[in-house]
């Protein structure tokens, strides 16, 4: 406690009734809820299992678990959830998956799975035009999902007959997911809050499970999670819920900054500790960070401030054109790395929008520089990896029609689509799954003798290998299934190289892994998980993670805004400053600026201690060179704390120069 300051300790040692912690950028949240669970724990007597922690990201959910568990004794902490609001919700529908009249070992359905459904709900209706509002469409369930709309409720708002049609699709989605003994990502948090609201029983038992709750990144729930929450802590509002509405940058997928201001409504006696002490940044950044958010409105005033030196100026560089911009900072940070000693890591580039980071990658890799893009291929998302997880949902519920549809022909069995159209139509007639309607006499009238033979053959050893899973060690059993159906085989002869397919066949191994630790780690414990439970947890992961593996290599880091949040860099720099980039076009014509200068003001908190501004003169566009306007950002920054680079002739012959030098410096230590 003694290495907390004043208003940390407060909101520490705050216990007696609702409390919100408005936390800036770098003001030590994660400190501030771990040392609280301690202090609930062992100065208070709350039992670890009475208490729940939630949070938005796996990786921030494991930091504060780590925490926790190097300043409380073990024993203090068994049963203690610390969780995504997603697992949370997983675990609630779990156990009480008989209130919600789904079957023990339900399917989540992931985006991909959900659009594949919602395709096939669309092709029924016979819309010409299915295929280019499949997005579209499948947003807008989830954002009605996220505001608790019901298809009932939704239909009878629908503003228009695009609505209309959406609700009547979303009805026929939802029957169908039930159908499937599934539910979506949505769901997660909806289905707990439906059932709550209409079974006291159960919410009273979760009440009694989760005696004080804490939640981070409060500005980023939506109306459906803030619900979850008042409904669990409506009783005792025994809550300490962490947030900034300054950092609130997820709108497009429901996130409201407002449920801050909600919570001052709904419980009046709430109170409010600001911590804004920032550990992380020069008081310049800071000052400027505080001077852009100082033109959003606020419900709640805060100013960062910071004991560290006043720093370097923020630099603001106006560069000839895109290609000038990218060669730029590749070339600063060779130039800064060489001057100053400093590591590749120790570099971030910032952009509004991913199509930004294909020119630097090209300068990149043209000055040899080694960098990292956050947010590349997933380890879940690769084919091999997908086609496992397919087959071990299907193990787990054989009704989940999108898994069996991957794998059924996967490593071939001579399964045409005909077939699988006629097992199709019949088991919609049936309004069954498709793994359900191959036993049924009436499949026989309906597929070929020799495809129905096939698939029967395929359904026949998934019940085998599944009575096995449960009955036998399930981690040989699922070995033993990749032996079964030839898969390294298949990847051989689906792969580019030999060892293409032996890398693949490795990721398939670490994946069984993966299972085996998962059974281990809780054994003998109230944490202990079977099978169905440690596969239904990896899909979740796979869901929440899309790659969260550390990566501690010596590289620059390329990222989005939204993808920076929460992270921190020596040296930053943010591109594009130009109006129509950041701000972005659709955020100007829509009127939502005030969510663009969030994002800006996340980018600039990323820096510890240099930051760089950069944009281009001219952009190219459709093939055509046009003039950029300057970001009005730039504008709204301390003039005092800028230094401006660039604004004669673009300085193109000092650029030149100092490419130059760079270059001489950097063979000069390479020794040629």
């Amino acid at each position: 406690m003694n290495k907390l300051n004043p208003r940390q300790s407060e909101a520490v040692r705050y216990a007696d009734g609702p409390m919100l912690v408005l936390a800036g950028a770098g003001s030590g949240k994660t400190s501030v809820i771990t040392r609280k669970i301690a202090y609930l724990i062992e100065q208070l007597g709350i039992p670890g299992r009475q208490i729940a922690a939630v949070t938005f990201t796996n990786k921030a959910a494991r930091e504060m678990k780590e925490r926790v568990g190097r300043i409380v004794d073990r024993k203090l902490t068994r049963g203690l959830i610390v969780s995504t609001f997603h697992n949370l919700g997983l675990n609630m529908i779990r156990e009480e998956h008989t209130h919600l009249g789904y079957h023990p070992g339900f399917s989540i359905f992931d985006a991909e799975d959900a659009k594949a459904l919602l395709q096939d709900l669309m092709l029924r209706e016979a819309s010409a035009e299915a295929g280019d509002e499949l997005n579209d469409i499948q947003m807008t369930i989830s954002s009605w999902k996220n505001a608790m709309r019901g298809p009932a409720e939704a239909l009878s708002k629908a503003a228009d007959e695009r609505e209309q049609r959406i609700a009547i699709i979303y009805k026929k989605y939802n029957e169908y997911l039930k159908a499937y003994n599934a539910v979506d990502f949505d769901d997660l948090i909806l289905l707990p809050v439906m059932l709550f609201r209409s079974h006291p029983d159960v919410l009273a038992k979760w009440r009694r499970k989760i005696r004080y709750m804490l939640v981070d990144e409060y500005q980023d729930t939506n109306v459906c999670q803030y619900e979850l929450v008042k409904l669990l802590v409506a009783e005792r509002a025994a809550f300490t819920v962490v947030g900034d509405d300054d950092q609130s940058i997820y709108a497009w997928r429901g996130a409201r900054p407002e449920n801050l201001a909600q919570l001052k409504e709904d419980f009046p006696s709430l109170k409010i500790v600001k911590l804004e002490q920032n550990y992380r940044s020069t008081a310049r950044i800071l000052r400027s960070a505080n001077t852009v958010i100082a033109n959003n409105p606020h419900v709640f005033e805060k100013a960062l401030w910071s004991d560290h030196t006043i720093g370097e100026e923020i630099r603001i560089v106006r560069c000839r054109n895109e290609d000038a911009e990218t060669d730029r900072v590749a070339t600063e940070i060779l130039d800064q790395k060489l001057k100053k000693g400093l590591d590749f890591r120790d570099f971030a580039v910032l952009y509004r929008g991913n199509h930004q980071a294909r020119l630097l990658e090209m300068k990149l890799q043209a000055y040899q520089i080694p960098y990292r893009i956050s947010g590349g291929q997933s380890f879940f998302s690769k084919n091999e990896i997908k086609d496992a997880m397919s087959y071990l949902r299907l193990l787990i519920n054989p009704d989940d029609d999108a898994a069996f549809l991957r794998v059924v022909n996967v490593p071939r069995r001579e399964i045409g689509p005909r077939t699988l159209e006629q097992l199709s139509h019949y088991a919609r007639s049936r309004n069954v799954s498709l793994f359900k309607a191959l036993g049924d006499m009436g499949a026989e009238t309906h597929v070929t003798e020799k495809g129905l033979d096939r698939l029967r053959r395929f359904a026949h050893w998934v019940d085998a290998t599944c009575e096995r899973l449960h009955s036998e060690n399930p981690v040989p059993v699922i070995k033993q299934l990749f032996t079964d159906i030839e898969y390294e085989e298949w990847l051989h002869q689906h792969s580019g190289t030999p060892k293409q397919a032996e890398r693949r066949m490795e990721n398939i191994w670490y994946l069984v892994e993966s299972i085996q630790r998962m059974l281990d780690d809780g054994k003998g414990t109230a944490d202990e998980l079977g099978i169905e439970d440690a596969i239904t947890k990896l899909i979740l992961r796979d869901m929440m993670e899309q790659r969260e593996e550390e990566d501690d290599s010596d590289k620059v880091q390329l990222l989005t805004l939204h993808a920076s949040k929460g992270l921190e860099f020596p040296h930053v720099f943010i591109m594009g400053l130009e109006e129509e980039i950041l701000p972005h076009r659709s955020s100007i014509e829509e009127g939502n600026i005030e969510e663009e200068r969030r994002l800006m003001y996340v980018g600039i908190t990323r820096a510890r201690e240099t930051l760089t501004l950069t944009y281009a003169a001219t952009r190219k566009q459709y093939g055509e060179k046009l003039e950029t306007i300057p970001s009005r950002f730039l504008d709204e920054l301390p003039e005092e704390d800028l230094k401006w680079e660039g604004m004669g002739d673009l300085d193109a012959e000092a650029n030149q120069k100092k490419g130059k030098a760079t270059l001489s410096a950097l063979l000069g230590d390479l020794g040629l």
